[in-house]
């Protein structure tokens, strides 16, 4: 079968247009990958403006594990249109937001009774976490990592790392937030023990000697980093947070967020290191494609606000909460741990090999199906290579694939397809991934050549 693309003129006259109009009407802030505007979307395909067809490997950022456009979403939260659009949970009440939140309840880890709240966006729902934290211990310290993303809200942005791109300008920025090292090991030169050893010993020390345990309120930690670079937390290093946590009455927030629902090839990452946080951030996929977030964890830590203090005008809307109740049955039904594995291992298995191949892949990482590797000038220095990335990106979408960036240095091409693609779909895009890989490998070189 062809590629998926069918013009050799990218973008087309009408996504050209768009693309204008864009430029005019759009805020220059928001961000966008290659110029394509969706007409129709199916699985893990859509279709542009003018016709052409991508396949995707974004997966708009981890929202889309059952795909663009599921039948059984779709047909969920047209039902649900035909009865009403909305009331305000905090007005008017109805069965959706208790049957998501008693499926969210059974979901997330924990053997101790829970509680949730819905809302519209991840970044609602680490602000959220950090209220109830901070009511239920009468604390106000939180420690975030090097490297996190927590959405670009207020408290959220406050928590979130990557200054340069998110941050700059919007301060001040909320008190009381500490950041510890994220035990990376690419470069390092450690192994992952002594990554998560040393990441520990640093986050002790930070606390002890700048915070105090009795003033730290909350850890939040991705167990794999997502916009940081799909770094994941080794498991003794989460285990080792989780013991300091319950040791001291700090509580642990997990934001699985990018993570959450099977990505992984776990319901939850922190499946892979057996332990469970106090509170879970959860979002993007659980919608299968429409906006809502929850907060979920322990019933004495949730029940700590007053009433009144949690809420919002369209937390847990009643399409969002029909879309993530036929979500979670889908992903219940059809094993979506076990397809994330495959898809993970098969995706994981060429990356491999292009580490072996290709001088500018410099590193292999993730879990399951949440894989990435990092695009560097060559093995030996290990110099992170955002220009050749975008060359990657741009190459994979006039090839007829769409891809998302991460990092730091914009140098990280990461993995987050549905994970319902089929297997045909899986070979075409990593063989389109290849090509463009091998085409930045040759700019690679022939810089190299010239600077001889």
């Amino acid at each position: 079968m062809k590629d998926a693309v069918q013009s050799s003129q990218l973008p087309g006259p009408q996504c050209q247009a768009y693309l204008e109009r864009r430029n005019a009407a759009v805020a220059a802030g928001v961000a966008n990958g290659p110029p394509v505007f969706a007409q129709r979307a199916a699985g893990a395909t859509l279709t542009d403006l003018d016709g052409n067809a991508f396949i995707d490997f974004a997966g708009g950022i981890g929202t889309l594990n059952v795909g663009h456009a599921h039948p059984e979403v779709v047909a969920a939260v047209q039902a649900q249109a035909e009865r009403y659009l909305h009331t305000c949970f905090n007005i008017v009440m109805y069965p959706g937001y208790i049957e998501l939140a008693e499926a969210l309840i059974d979901l997330v880890p924990g053997n101790w009774p829970k509680k949730a709240m819905l809302q519209t966006t991840g970044a609602e729902a680490v602000e959220n976490a950090i209220k109830v934290a901070r009511r239920a211990t009468g604390r106000q310290a939180v420690v975030a990592f090097e490297g996190a993303f927590h959405g670009r809200t207020y408290m959220a942005l406050s928590l979130t790392a990557k200054a340069p791109a998110y941050k700059s300008g919007f301060g001040p920025f909320a008190p009381e937030v500490y950041r510890a090292p994220f035990p990376v090991r690419y470069r390092s030169g450690l192994s992952e023990s002594e990554s998560a050893q040393a990441a520990f010993e640093a986050f002790r020390r930070l606390v002890e000697t700048e915070i105090t345990p009795e003033q730290l309120a909350a850890v939040i930690i991705e167990p794999i980093q997502g916009e940081g670079g799909f770094h994941d937390a080794p498991p003794a290093f989460l285990q080792a947070l989780r013991a300091y946590c319950t040791q001291h009455g700090i509580v642990l927030i997990a934001d699985e967020i990018q993570s959450g629902f099977c990505r992984t090839g776990e319901w939850f990452a922190t499946g892979h290191a057996g332990i469970e946080a106090d509170l879970y951030t959860l979002a993007k996929s659980m919608g299968g494609g429409l906006p809502i977030a929850a907060l979920v964890g322990r019933a004495d830590l949730m029940d700590a606000p007053k009433v009144g203090g949690l809420g919002g005008t369209y937390g847990g809307n009643p399409l969002a909460c029909a879309a993530a109740l036929a979500t979670i049955a889908v992903m219940r039904r059809e094993d979506y741990p076990a397809r994330a594995r495959d898809v993970g291992a098969r995706v994981r298995e060429r990356f491999a090999a292009w580490a072996s191949r290709f001088g500018i892949v410099g590193d292999v990482r993730g879990l399951g199906a949440m894989v990435a590797f990092e695009v560097v000038g060559d093995k030996t220095g290990h110099e992170p290579a955002g220009d050749l990335a975008a060359q990657i990106v741009q190459a994979a979408y006039q090839g007829g694939l769409i891809l998302v960036k991460a990092g730091f240095h914009g140098n990280v091409i990461r993995f987050l397809a549905p994970l319902c693609i089929t297997d045909d779909e899986l070979a075409r895009g990593l063989d389109i991934l290849e090509r463009a890989v091998a085409e930045a490998q040759q700019a690679a070189d022939a810089r190299t050549r010239h600077a001889a």
